[in-house]
């Protein structure tokens, strides 16, 4: 079926879509049940987790080093992979030169997962480590490195995994809030191979040619290059590309930032960055983009926002005959919800709504702002039953938070419990964040990005200007015009 006709079946739905389904069994089908799943419910609680992976002498650890240093503010704990090879027996100890270190089988993956584990949930761990001379292990407590200084920690907010193999193994790659991988020419990879095994480790260069041959770069091919497609970054020239390295750092500070603020609100939830999502935001804050370009990527934005907050709402399973005759168990709809947009950014989120839940009702609510302060409402038509139903909050900037906070209010004031309100949004400032949890922590807010903070007028930044001025084709001119003629007729 194509992507089209999966789109019309889902807008066809009488009800929300919603991508995944529970099966415990049929006594549970028609209990009501929140699709957040436990690892979504954890993953705020526990530290940002950093692979780092490549070819040998790729320049990962410098890499590793640049990033730890730029990052001398938080709190790095650097795991390395090397330090899980399996103890070699006597056998394979005596035959050492034909022991193929660069395989997936030399590592002890269990062992690498338990100790994530015990770091991601806060508990210390001793990291073996490997004696490239001997063949042997040491046993250390975990390294946690701060700036250039070295010492004996606890687990910490940041875990740098390196390894030339730490994509091979999926149970390791979904740990990771960020992949990345140093991409290095191989004769630049070589050249300091042979430099580090015959300086470093003593090792005749005609051993590391040889091993170089018949162990590493058949290695390279068949198990660490083809995890180069699951890298979300790609570093060239490694540790020389100091460019890029900055743009990381940049981008870890902004993600350490919202997981920050993810780890101290349950309630908040910001969708999983990708490149796309990047890109998008790079079009619509980019002062220069048009308005046409600006509506289609805000738009793209906003279906993903609204798609992922109807994922939040609570669903019941429900059983299905297939035109094969099969039995399908999957999940029917929440049916009685509604949207309401804060007028007038929020109408711009309108349409995504409606494409997804076909013939919603949507209230909406005016704001008169000024400032930090001063927020009176102007105006409001919701329907008549918003009490009984779950509200999906539209207003694609969240600033201060104090018109959300007054149009929050007034939802509940009119009956509808707080845990069944949706916040949505594109961008969020940690002010508002902060004033929003804080005053409602059983609502939910769901946004694409959480933004740097607010400037001496009140406005998000980096963000993206006056969002509906932008959307709508309006400017400042157009709304003095308005405003005056409104007096006039007065």
């Amino acid at each position: 079926m194509g992507s089209a006709a999966v789109e019309d079946m889902i807008e066809a739905s009488s009800g929300v879509h919603f991508s995944g389904f529970h099966m415990d069994g049929l006594d549970s089908r028609h209990i009501k049940k929140p699709m957040i799943s436990p690892a979504t419910e954890n993953m705020h609680n526990q530290p940002f987790l950093i692979g780092v992976a490549g070819g040998a002498a790729s320049g990962k650890t410098t890499v590793c080093d640049m990033i730890i240093q730029q990052l001398h503010d938080q709190r790095v704990v650097l795991v390395n992979q090397d330090s899980f090879y399996h103890k070699l027996t006597e056998e394979e100890l005596a035959r050492v030169h034909e022991y193929n270190f660069d395989h997936p089988d030399a590592f002890d993956t269990e062992k690498l997962l338990d100790s994530i584990d015990n770091l991601r949930h806060g508990r210390a761990v001793d990291i073996p480590k490997y004696d490239f001379k001997s063949y042997k292990h040491d046993v250390f407590p975990v390294r946690r490195v701060r700036s250039h200084n070295v010492q004996n920690v606890n687990p910490s907010d940041v875990i740098i995994l390196e390894g030339m193999l730490i994509f091979h193994d999926p149970r390791v790659r979904e740990l990771m809030n960020m992949k990345i991988f140093v991409d290095t020419d191989a004769d630049v990879r070589l050249a300091r191979r042979i430099r580090r095994d015959t300086v470093g480790k003593s090792r005749d260069i005609g051993a590391v040619l040889d091993q170089y041959s018949k162990f590493v770069k058949p290695a390279f091919d068949d198990f660490i290059l083809p995890t180069k497609k699951y890298a979300d970054i790609i570093i060239p020239r490694g540790g020389d590309n100091h460019v890029a390295i900055d743009l990381i750092v940049q981008h870890i500070r902004t993600k350490l930032g919202q997981h920050d603020l993810c780890k101290i609100y349950p309630n908040l939830y910001v969708i999983q960055s990708t490149f796309q999502i990047r890109g998008m935001h790079t079009l619509i804050r980019d002062s220069q983009t048009t308005k046409h370009d600006f509506v289609f990527y805000a738009d793209r934005l906003i279906r993903l926002v609204v798609e992922h907050g109807l994922g939040h709402l609570p669903f019941t399973e429900k059983q299905v005959i297939t035109p094969t005759g099969s039995v399908y168990t999957g999940v029917d709809f929440c049916k009685r919800l509604c949207g309401v947009s804060i007028i007038r950014s929020g109408e711009s989120m309108e349409n995504a709504l409606r494409a997804c839940c076909k013939g919603i009702k949507i209230g909406k609510i005016l704001i008169h702002r000024e400032g930090d302060n001063g927020q009176q409402l102007i105006y409001e038509k919701l329907p008549q039953d918003i009490s009984k139903r779950h509200v999906l909050l539209l207003d694609p900037i969240l600033g201060t938070g104090n018109s959300a906070v007054q149009a929050i209010s007034l939802l509940i004031k009119k009956g509808v419990p707080e845990s069944n309100i949706i916040f949505l949004n594109l961008i969020s400032a940690p002010q508002g964040v902060h004033m929003v949890c804080k005053s409602f922590p059983r609502l939910k807010i769901v946004t694409s990005e959480i933004d740097i903070g607010l400037n001496k007028d009140f406005c998000v930044i980096p963000g993206m200007g006056e969002f509906g001025d932008r959307y709508f084709g309006t400017d400042d001119d157009d709304d003095q015009k308005v405003v005056a003629s409104m007096q006039q007729s007065c």
